[in-house]
């Protein structure tokens, strides 16, 4: 390397040379920035010439040092944070960060050829600029990914305390509305409250993925986030699961700020639908009155203990009355159905209905007897499904 007192006075008249034209500089490299790379339009004048200023005097702090900084020296993380917000992709970034160094690294070419500044100074810097090039460009890389990662957190916990918020009943109406602009929902527009719980493998962060990809590709609109465990947000239409391990519970249409009555709707489908032991996604039109089954306890106990438990004295007989009783409901009261649908004679399904009457000391005919009956074996139905569960019918549900 040339010695310090030869090529001091040389390189400080080239460094003032390429400070003298930083602002015609980067007017040029800002008009061409802004036409190159369209997200960069986004960003303000003043603060493209702020970090063009850091750049020219880092590069000049190189040329005068011959030494690049080390890579925790770089104090981008305010400006990366800043592209982030703005929309500029990391690639973009990183493109305009070389477009300003090669400018600078063409600049000082020119200026120290002119001064005829030495030939393997020029080349030892012009090396340091291209280390400083990379060493920087890591670095941006770096902190920028950090950005997006702390930006895509903040948005997802933003969104989930919006939905929050909005499935609870507590924001104002001018809340629901700013939340409603952000994430964009159609004030206009009713939506269905919905609660998924998963049921294999797959955890409730991979539900939420494939329900909105799921959504995306029928063209429904859904806004969704995880909490406690469950899956809950708006869907403007029956969310369709595919093969997904998955109960969910779907609340009536409604508008924005009524969404948190229908978000306790999709709660008691959800629950209903989970004591049943079914999968997929139910709303009142498919569950009907057996929801209230799930949420009346004791009147169950009751009709069970007025309509079934006699059976249970008669043995495997009374187990066959009640399957008798059970088809002879749920086939429009057709005895014949009963008979061939059971392999037996359509007298042996008249015998076991009049059994089944005098057990219980009721009338099949009775509209009462039908309805209570129903409840009863929907009932039965639901202690079969919940006993067959690993564990409570309400688990994760808020």
């Amino acid at each position: 390397m040339p010695g310090q007192a030869d090529t001091t006075a040389p390189l400080e008249r080239v460094i003032g040379a390429m400070a003298a034209q930083q602002g015609p500089l980067g007017g040029r490299l800002h008009a061409d920035l802004v036409e190159q790379i369209p997200s960069y339009r986004a960003v303000p004048r003043e603060l493209l010439d702020q970090i063009w200023h850091l750049h020219v005097q880092r590069a000049l702090s190189v040329v005068r040092k011959g030494t690049v900084p080390a890579p925790e020296d770089f104090g981008e993380a305010d400006v990366a944070r800043d592209r982030v917000a703005r929309g500029v992709p990391l690639g973009d970034g990183l493109r305009a960060f070389r477009r300003a160094l090669s400018a600078i690294r063409d600049l000082f070419i020119a200026e120290a050829t002119g001064h005829g500044l030495d030939p393997g100074l020029i080349v030892d810097r012009t090396r340091c600029l291209w280390e400083l090039a990379d060493v920087a460009s890591l670095r941006i890389a770096a902190v920028h990914r950090q950005a997006e990662v702390a930006a895509a957190v903040f948005d997802a916990r933003r969104r989930a305390d919006f939905l929050r918020g909005l499935l609870y009943g507590t924001l104002s109406a001018a809340e629901i509305h700013s939340g409603a602009a952000i994430y964009g929902l159609d004030p206009l527009r009713r939506y269905r409250a919905v609660r998924a719980l998963p049921d294999g493998d797959v955890g409730p962060d991979a539900l939420e993925r494939s329900l909105e990809a799921h959504g995306r590709r029928n063209g429904r609109a859904a806004l969704l986030t995880v909490l406690d465990e469950a899956v809950v947000g708006l869907v403007e239409a029956k969310p369709e699961t595919g093969d997904l391990e998955v109960t969910a519970g779907l609340g009536p249409p409604t508008d924005l700020d009524a969404v948190h009555r229908s978000f306790r709707a999709a709660g008691r489908m959800l629950a209903a639908a989970r004591a049943y032991g079914l999968r997929g996604v139910y709303d009142l039109s498919d569950l009907s009155w057996r929801v209230a089954v799930v949420a009346e306890p004791e009147l169950a106990e009751l009709l069970l203990d007025r309509y079934l438990r006699p059976l249970e004295a008669e043995g495997e007989f009374g187990a066959l009355i009640e399957e008798s009783v059970r088809a002879y409901l749920e086939g429009g009261r057709r005895v014949r159905e009963v008979a061939r649908g059971a392999h037996v004679h359509v007298n042996t399904v008249r015998y076991r209905l009049r059994r089944f009457e005098e057990l219980t000391g009721t009338s099949l005919d009775a509209p009462d007897t039908a309805v209570e009956l129903g409840w009863a074996l929907a009932a039965r139905e639901l202690g079969r499904a919940s006993r067959g569960r690993a564990g409570p019918a309400h688990d994760g549900i808020p």
